[in-house]
């Protein structure tokens, strides 16, 4: 793949393991600059991930849960890592049963990102899911959740107060906001 400035790219010369786990593994490269000097480069591999934004009734489906890292419990949309081979759009409705009990009529691809490219190649996929129906959760042996339903206006306390305080669910109440606000503007016209 090329970049948009291709005289910035650096040359993998050689990889080294570090560890491989059930979800990351860690891998220490050695690259070519651009100025031909070498460095080394610290990479998490990831498998990938789905997130899905899910609004029943005008209120966002979220999930608390315990994020060991964090040390505390965090609001999140349902997400979840990929599944070798995994197509992205059935882990998204997957996830959102598992965590939510919902299925879905219609899922659709929001956008694609990386979470931090600095040192991670982990991507999210990010689903709206619509036409949501209930149904009963379906969680793994070692997930603990309880599932919310919040407005638009309590998301945006909750990322205030930084119960919401990571990016994809703060993006997905960006995204909410916004297409709420494209609506109110078209039934104005």
């Amino acid at each position: 793949m090329t970049t948009s400035n291709d005289k910035l790219v650096e040359k993998t010369i050689s990889t080294e393991p570090v560890f491989s786990g059930r979800i990351i593994s860690l891998q220490i490269d050695t690259v070519e600059l651009p100025d031909g000097s070498k460095a080394t480069r610290e990479v998490v591999k990831h498998p990938g991930a789905v997130a899905v934004i899910a609004i029943h009734e005008g209120r966002l489906l979220l999930v608390d849960q315990f994020r060991q890292p964090m040390r505390r419990c965090e609001l999140e949309i349902p997400a979840g890592k990929l599944e070798k081979g995994e197509d992205p759009m059935e882990a998204a409705k997957r996830e959102l049963q598992e965590e939510t009990g919902y299925h879905c009529d219609q899922i659709s691809l929001i956008h694609s990102f990386y979470t931090s490219p600095g040192f991670a190649d982990e991507i999210i996929h990010l689903y709206l899911a619509e036409g949501l129906s209930a149904g009963e959760m379906a969680l793994d042996e070692d997930e603990f959740l309880e599932v919310y339903e919040a407005t638009l206006e309590e998301c945006q306390q909750y990322i205030v107060e930084g119960r919401i305080a990571d990016a994809k669910t703060i993006m997905a109440v960006y995204i909410w906001q916004q297409q709420l606000a494209r609506d109110a503007e078209s039934k104005e016209i």
